[in-house]
Formats: C-alpha cells, structure tokens, sequence
C-alpha cells in the first residue's frame, strides 16, 4: 500500500495524536527504524568504509611512521597508539549520523514517515540507535587489528570491553550534537563539512598520537583540557591497566551533559519539521 494511501484511509484525529503515542509504542517504532537503518547499511555496504577501512589504514600508518620516532620501536608505541585510534574513528564516525539524517530530510523520507501513525520521534531516536552498529564495528575492527600487530592489552578482556563500551557510549552522547546540525543545517555537505571543522581539532590536537608534555606549552595547554584527551586516556588506563580513573568519570560527566543540552535542542528543532 502507498503511502499515500495511507495517508487517506488514516483517521483524521488519529494523524493528530500520533505524535502522542505511548511509551511502548514509541520503542517498538525506533526499533523498527533502527532496523531500516541496519538495511540500509547492508543495501550500501560502502557506508561502513569509515569504520572498517579507517582503523586498518590509520592503525597501520600511524604504527610505521611515527612508531619508532616516538616510542622507539611499533610494539612499544601500540598501547599508546590503539586508543587513539580507537577513540578518533568512532567518535568521527558519529558525523554519520548528522548527515544521514539531513539526506533523509533533503530526500523526503521525512515527509513520507509524517503519514503514518508511528511516534514522531521514531526516525530521530532510531537512526541514533543504529549507529551504535557503527561504533561497535569500529571498535571491534581496531582492537583486532592491534592485536593482530601485536598488541596485548594488560588490562584484561573484561576490561578491554569496558574500555570499548566507554567509547561507544560517549560517541552515541557526541552523536546528538552532529544530529541537531543535521536537523537545522542546509545540506549534508555543510553538515560534514561543520562536523569536521570541529572534529579535527578536537581528535588531532589531543594526546592521541604523541605525549601531551611533548607539545609547545599553548598546544600542550590545549591538549590537556581536551575532552578527547580525557576519553583517550581513561581507555589506555582501562585497557592497558585495569585502571579506573578519574578521567573515565569526567568522560561519562561530559557525555551526560552533552546528552542533557543537546538531546532537548534536537528533539526541539526536529518535532518543529517532523
């Protein structure tokens, strides 16, 4: 059936309340959006290339070119080298989620979901949970492919899956911001092209790739109030210590706020074009 069709043969006042639809309804519907997401990424497999492609080629390349200048040799500059990566793929990856929804937006598919009785919020909240896929990908892909290097995280598998968990659940909290530009921005161009400008700094100037302390004073300043920083470093304690630190709960307090400002401000803008 069209839907168009559908549309027509829908009750008047029930096209009215189906944004008022209630709680269980509201988590079947995202679960049934999340799944079209995972379709989609299995019609256009080249959606994963980011996090697939991008921990082996990074991993490598940041491995055999800096390695020995920094660490003196691959093997000692891994456990320092696989966060890093780890956390700059994933949380790159979240750009995904801006953009897709403002191709959706720009293609209609918005339009067409408007006329049918499921929760309004239903392509928002499940396009965010389908990309958590994405970030469980890449952060399976890179701790395979450090250990592949040779990489042998002290911290344990138990921890190591913590440390991927982390990431996982601050990427999902950075996602929110790159959906509220995906909601207000023009095109998906600007989105990413936003997202980026934003992302680069933030990933680049941190301590991912070199020690903080071997930066210029301003830069090294920089690097050490860097959120990014923070993420990156309660991984290596996790998965190369077994460590709880106090940047792991810093890192969980910045998600939570990032959540808390910009989960109302996407929700807000979306409801006004949904």
């Amino acid at each position: 059936m069209t839907t168009a069709a559908l549309t027509t043969i829908l009750p008047a006042d029930q096209r009215r309340l189906r944004g008022r639809a209630s709680l269980g309804q509201s988590v079947r519907n995202t679960l049934t959006m999340a799944y079209r997401g995972l379709v989609k990424i299995r019609r256009t497999p080249e959606q994963l290339v980011d996090v697939t492609i991008q921990p082996i080629v990074f991993t490598l390349m940041f491995a055999y070119i800096f390695g020995g200048a920094i660490a003196g040799d691959v093997q000692t500059y891994l456990p320092a080298l696989i966060p890093g990566i780890l956390v700059q793929t994933v949380i790159t990856g979240s750009v995904v989620t801006g953009t897709q929804l403002r191709e959706d937006m720009d293609k209609g598919v918005f339009d067409r979901f408007r006329s049918l009785p499921i929760a309004r919020i239903a392509p928002l909240s499940g396009a965010l949970l389908a990309d958590t896929v994405r970030y469980t990908i890449a952060t399976t892909m890179t701790f395979v492919v450090g250990f592949l290097m040779g990489y042998r995280p002290g911290g344990g598998i138990g921890n190591v899956v913590t440390a991927g968990l982390l990431v996982i659940a601050c990427s999902w909290a950075i996602s929110w911001i790159f959906a509220f530009f995906g909601v207000i921005a023009r095109t998906a161009s600007s989105v990413q092209g936003i997202s980026m400008l934003v992302l680069f700094p933030l990933t680049f100037l941190s301590n991912a790739f070199v020690p903080a302390d071997t930066l210029p004073g301003w830069l090294q300043w920089f690097a050490n109030i860097n959120p990014v920083s923070h993420l990156i470093t309660a991984v290596r304690e996790l998965a190369n210590q077994g460590v709880i630190g106090a940047d792991l709960w810093l890192s969980l307090l910045g998600a939570a706020v990032i959540v808390a400002v910009f989960a109302p401000l996407t929700v807000r803008a979306y409801m006004r074009k949904a």
